[in-house]
C-alpha cells in the first residue's frame, strides 16, 4: 500500500514538474539525500495538509509558494517553478526593471519576459509550523531552469563568500541579538485605506502600546505581554531556533531576542524564519510585531540588530579570535578581521541598513554608533570587542545593524570584509575609550549616501560581482526616490532624524 501510494504521488508530481531537475544538475550532495528521505517519511505519517516552500527576495522578505503534500514530494526530486518578479520589485512593489523588454531591463537575455526560476528545497531547513500545525516550511534556493544558480539569489551570494572562507580552512559562527516592537493590534479589520498599489503602500494598521515602556528589564511591564513572550518562546523551541533570552528593551512593547551561535548560513536561515514567526504568532494573538527601526509612533525607541560574530577552525571547531596573549583584544587573524570590518564599514553598511527609516538611527549617546569605530566592551562603539585570554566565546559585535536586514547580505558583508582584512593584515589600531568624540568617519545620515558608498566599493564588486552590486543600488535607489517623491509632494524637508508619515507606511507592517 505504501509503495501504491508514492507510485501515485510521483505520477502525479512528474506531470508538473520537470523530474529529476535536481539530479540532473547535480544540486544533491549524500546529506541531502538522506535528509529528503527523513522529510519523505515525516510526510507520510500524516497530518501535514500543505507546504510553504520559501526563499527570501532581495530585501529579505519571506516569500513563499504553498504545495500540496503530492507537489511537494516532487518538488524534493525536481524542485518546483517560480517567477522571477519577486526579484524585480522593491519592497512596496514598484516594478524596478522593465520585465516584458528584450533583457527584462537589465541587459540579460535571460531575464526577458519574467520567466520562470527553479526553488529546490534545502530539506535540512524543512519544520512543521507550530502554530499552523498542518503546514510544514521550508526554505529554497533559486536555480534558472538550466541549472545555473540565479543572479541574485542572496542566500547562494552568502554560500559563495563562506566557500572562500572554507577554503581559508575556516568557517563563520554567527550570534544574534534582534530588537523588534510588540503593540496591540487596534484595527483587527483592514479598511481600503490599508490597500495600496505597487510603489505606494496602504495606511499602516493602528496600534496601541502593549506596555508602558522605558522601564528597563521590568519584569511587570514584561508580564502584561507574557501570552506573547510564551508563544515566541514556545514556537522557537519547537522550531528548534537556538534562542537564550527574550528581554524587555527600553521602548513601549519593545523586546530583545538573543540566540546561540550557530554557523552562518543556518543563523541567516533561522532569522528569516524567526521573523515570520513572530510576525504570524503575533497578528493570532492580537498584537502587530514589527521588525522596522523607528516606527513613527510616540516615544518609540529605535530597534537595533547587534550581529556577534567570530571564525573556527574547520577542521578542529577552535575558536580563531581568541587572544593569544593576556590582555590582548583578540587573536592577530581577528584582529585583522576587525581592520577589516572598520575598513570597510562605509562600503558595506547599506547591506546592514536597507531602509530609509535605518539611518534615523545613527545618534551620539543613542546606544547606537553614529561612527566608525571600536572599543573593548563599549556598547557606544559600531564594533564592540568581547573577549578574554583563554575564553572560547572571544567575538566581535557588530551594533549597526537594523532588525529588517537581509540576514544574508548583512552576514556576507562581514565575511567579506573580514576576509580582506586577514589577506592585507589591516591593523584595526588602539581601541577607542570614547567613540562618540574621537575622529572617525562619521556614518551617513541617508539611505542615498549609503548606496553612494557601495556603488564605488571596489571590495563588494569584486566579491559580489558587478551585476549584483548595479542591480541591488537601483532597486534601493527606486525606494529611496519614492521617499524624495513624497517629501517634494508633502512640501516637507527631511531632517535626517524626524520618522514620516511614508516610512511608517513602508515599513511598519512590511517587515
Amino acid at each position: 500500500m505504501k509503495d501504491e501510494k508514492w507510485t501515485f504521488w510521483t505520477s502525479v508530481t512528474s506531470e508538473l514538474q520537470s523530474v529529476g531537475f535536481i539530479e540532473k544538475f547535480g544540486l544533491r550532495t549524500d546529506e541531502h539525500r538522506r535528509l529528503a528521505l527523513d522529510v519523505r517519511e515525516r510526510l507520510e505519517k500524516g497530518g501535514l495538509k500543505l507546504v510553504r516552500v520559501v526563499w527570501a527576495d532581495s530585501h529579505g522578505i519571506a516569500r513563499a509558494k504553498t504545495l500540496t503534500v503530492p507537489a511537494f514530494i516532487g518538488a524534493l526530486e525536481s524542485g518546483f517553478n517560480i517567477n522571477v518578479a519577486t526579484t524585480t520589485l522593491d519592497a512596496s512593489g514598484a516594478r524596478v526593471f522593465s520585465s516584458f523588454v528584450r533583457g527584462g531591463g537589465m541587459g540579460l537575455e535571460e531575464m526577458t519576459g519574467s520567466p520562470n526560476l527553479v526553488v529546490v528545497p534545502d530539506p535540512r531547513t524543512f519544520r512543521v509550523l507550530p502554530w499552523e500545525p498542518r503546514a510544514g516550511w521550508i526554505l529554497c534556493d533559486e536555480y534558472f531552469v538550466d541549472g545555473r544558480p540565479f543572479h541574485f539569489s542572496t542566500r547562494q551570494l552568502l554560500r559563495k563568500q563562506l566557500r572562500s572562507l572554507e577554503n581559508l580552512g575556516l568557517r563563520s559562527v554567527i550570534g544574534l541579538e534582534i530588537e523588534f516592537y510588540l503593540a496591540r493590534n487596534a484595527e483587527p479589520q483592514l479598511s481600503f485605506e490599508h490597500v495600496g498599489r505597487p510603489g505606494l503602500r496602504g495606511r499602516a494598521v493602528n496600534v496601541v502600546p502593549a506596555e508602558p515602556g522605558f522601564s528597563l528589564h521590568s519584569e511587570s511591564n514584561l508580564d502584561q505581554i507574557y501570552d506573547a513572550v510564551t508563544a515566541i518562546a514556545d514556537a522557537c523551541e519547537h522550531l528548534n531556533l537556538p534562542l537564550r533570552s527574550i528581554e524587555n528593551e527600553w521602548g513601549p512593547g519593545q523586546l530583545e531576542c538573543t540566540f546561540a551561535p550557530r554557523d552562518a548560513l543556518e543563523t541567516a536561515d533561522n532569522v528569516i524564519l524567526f521573523r515570520s514567526a513572530v510576525r504570524q504568532i503575533a497578528r493570532r494573538l492580537g498584537y502587530v510585531a514589527t521588525f522596522m527601526t523607528r516606527p513613527m509612533l510616540k516615544n518609540y525607541y529605535s530597534s537595533g540588530w547587534h550581529l556577534h560574530q567570530s571564525l573556527a577552525d574547520l577542521g578542529t571547531g577552535t575558536n580563531m579570535f581568541v587572544p593569544s596573549v593576556p590582555g590582548g583584544p583578540l587573536s592577530e587573524t581577528g584582529q585583522h578581521y576587525l581592520g577589516g570590518l572598520l575598513k570597510h564599514g562605509l562600503d558595506g553598511l547599506v547591506f546592514a541598513n536597507p531602509t530609509v527609516n535605518a539611518y534615523r538611527r545613527f545618534r551620539a549617546n543613542s546606544l547606537a554608533p553614529d561612527r566608525i569605530a571600536w572599543g573593548t566592551d563599549h556598547r557606544g562603539a559600531m564594533l564592540r570587542v568581547l573577549s578574554g585570554f583563554g575564553d572560547p566565546s572571544s567575538r566581535i559585535e557588530n551594533r549597526v545593524g537594523e532588525p529588517s536586514a537581509n540576514p544574508y547580505l548583512y552576514i556576507a558583508s562581514q565575511v567579506v570584509a573580514g576576509m580582506d582584512g586577514m589577506a592585507n593584515h589591516r591593523s584595526p589600531g588602539p581601541p577607542d575609550t570614547d567613540p562618540y568624540a574621537t575622529e572617525h568617519p562619521m556614518l551617513p545620515k541617508s539611505l542615498s549616501v549609503a548606496l553612494g558608498n557601495l556603488e564605488r566599493s571596489e571590495l563588494f564588486r569584486n566579491a559580489f560581482g558587478d551585476l549584483f552590486i548595479d542591480y541591488y543600488v537601483k532597486l534601493k535607489r527606486t525606494e529611496f526616490g519614492r521617499f524624495e517623491a513624497f517629501l517634494k509632494e508633502a512640501g516637507q524637508a527631511d531632517d535626517g532624524e524626524t520618522t514620516t508619515s511614508w516610512e511608517h507606511d513602508e515599513y511598519f507592517d512590511n517587515f
